[in-house]
């Protein structure tokens, strides 16, 4: 009999590592991560190339996107990725930050352990010391209200500016219409802001330039007419939406129809038309000149709706209906037999456009839209493509400020402020968690450092001139990147959501906390997959 067992009584293949071995190791590969993303920081962050396995390219400095397409394999390295994609979920923007920090915090417990500071002691420190850091955030920070347009612009503009070169210089043009869009489609409940900002959609199509990228106040869709001889360019429109298919329904059954002779077949075909024509009567009945339908329409269906000067549009997505529902104000209908005039919706325009080569359909000029479309532009796909994670970036800054009602300066001046007052924490707290609470604020200074590396300034004298504006209480001052100097962050017009922060710290002091205490790593053998067509005995 064969024992394909190890030593240990662990299957063969299986690898097993202990102690400060195991933490050395998830510490290295985690810290590799959060430094892989960090260069992307700020306004003068470096972009990355990601190639796939199938040669798809993808340019960007967006830290989600980047960490999901490495495409890792150690069980260290996915835990990084989980923080951004906690932050990306959350807050929508500052994972590049989250992922970052959580490295430097690992970094700097590497060195207390070499010190033989138990992993339980650092895990505590940085627990107490993210507890603490959260609660100073508010003390801080300075409120914002919806009504507060000029900042909001300003949070926008912050998001869009730590994007590629091609957002970069569009950003004040496209930070207006990410407020402005947010601004349409939140609701206010119980005194509380709500935005869903599912009701943004992102429609893209490259050609032209990000300059070209417009707010519609109403549901850009990727199809077009029916029927060649509808009207293309409706003014007033009443929109009808249907959930039910402008077609004969054929019967699931076995059933048998026996036609014998010609006249049966025409008297069929004939009964066929008219209830086909009794459902379009009932939607000229209604008064709508729109119709968009989730199912299909049939071909002479098509015909009577182009007779009686119907445009109508088949196939519409349950979430395009839903967001036109939400714009225009239209009910969606489940039977013909309920159409009424009370269901419709009202657009300024609804239009067939050529759009770089194709058709799409625009409903516009919606009076009091819930549901709005940004439609973006860009000289090539990779463009379009960073712009669309630039603007999401942005709704998602813009709706923490809106929904949390704080913000904080940007440029690093957060994170020494925070850095400093936890500093003084330390000292209050005392024992060995002190030092875990001063590696903590230590972490902290990852970011304003890179911002200063990335704009060529000087590492320690950035760090040492940012604390000795901070003791002097001068709290909003950080890294100006474009002057390559120290000052006030505020008076810039450099500001974030206080959530972005919150969540960036809590996060990354989690995913740090997790991977200290582990001290054993056991790797089960990967079984290697067969070549295609081989059968797998």
């Amino acid at each position: 009999m064969v024992n394909n067992r190890n030593q240990e009584g662990m299957p063969e293949g299986t690898t097993r590592t202990v102690g400060r071995d195991a933490q050395r190791m998830n510490i290295a590969v985690a810290y590799a991560v959060g430094s892989a993303v960090r260069t992307t920081l700020g306004p003068k962050g470096m972009d990355k190339m990601l190639v796939s396995d199938l040669g798809d390219v993808i340019i960007t400095n967006d830290g989600a996107t980047i960490l999901e397409e490495m495409n890792l394999e150690h069980p260290a390295g996915k835990l990084v990725v989980e923080v951004a994609k906690a932050q990306d979920k959350e807050v929508g923007d500052g994972t590049t930050t989250a992922a970052a920090i959580a490295g430097d915090l690992l970094k700097n417990a590497s060195e207390l352990l070499d010190q033989n500071i138990h992993a339980s002691t650092i895990v505590k420190g940085y627990k107490m010391a993210s507890q603490k850091a959260v609660s100073l955030l508010p003390e801080i920070a300075e409120k914002i209200s919806i009504q507060d347009e000029e900042n909001l612009n300003k949070i926008a503009a912050v998001s869009l500016g730590s994007k590629s070169a091609g957002v970069g210089n569009s950003k004040e043009f496209l930070a207006k219409l990410v407020v402005d869009a947010i601004t349409m489609v939140a609701e206010e409940s119980n005194g509380t802001i709500e935005v869903d900002t599912d009701q943004i959609k992102l429609e893209k199509k490259d050609g032209g330039s990000t300059g070209n990228t417009s707010l519609i106040k109403g549901i850009v869709i990727d199809k077009e007419m029916v029927h060649s001889g509808m009207p293309k360019n409706i003014k007033d429109a009443k929109v009808l939406l249907m959930d039910v298919a402008l077609e004969i329904d054929k019967p699931e059954t076995d059933a048998k129809i026996e036609i014998t002779s010609p006249s049966q077949l025409s008297a069929f075909l004939k009964q066929e038309e008219e209830m086909l024509k009794e459902m379009v009567e009932k939607i000229e009945k209604s008064g709508a000149n729109v119709l968009f339908c989730q199912k299909g329409i049939d071909d002479v269906a098509q015909h009577f709706l182009a007779k009686k000067n119907i445009s109508a549009v088949r196939r519409v997505k349950k979430s395009d209906l839903e967001k036109l529902s939400k714009a225009t104000g239209a009910k969606i209908i489940t039977s013909f037999d309920d159409i009424a005039e009370t269901d419709l919706g009202l657009a300024g325009n609804v239009n067939e456009k050529k759009i770089g080569g194709e058709a799409m359909i625009f409903v516009e000029n919606c009076l009091n839209p819930k549901s709005v479309t940004l439609f973006i532009r860009g000289g090539s796909e990779h463009v379009v493509n960073e712009v669309e994670r630039a603007i999401k970036d942005a709704i998602g800054s813009v709706t923490s400020a809106v929904e949390v009602g704080y913000y904080v300066s940007g440029g690093g001046s957060t994170e020494i402020e925070i850095a400093e007052r936890l500093r003084l924490y330390a000292r209050e707290t005392g024992g060995r968690e002190q030092l875990a609470i001063e590696a903590f604020a230590k972490s902290l200074e990852i970011i304003p450092k890179t911002l200063a590396e990335s704009a060529g300034m000087d590492l320690i004298d950035t760090v040492v001139s940012l604390r000795a504006k901070h003791n002097e209480n001068l709290k909003w001052h950080g890294v100006d990147v474009y002057e390559g100097k120290i000052t006030d962050m505020k008076a810039l017009g450099i500001i974030e959501p206080m959530k972005t922060k919150r969540q960036a710290i809590s996060s990354a002091s989690e995913a740090a906390e997790m991977i200290l205490r582990i001290d054993d790593v056991i790797a089960s053998k990967v079984k290697p997959q067969m070549p295609s067509g081989m059968p797998d005995y």
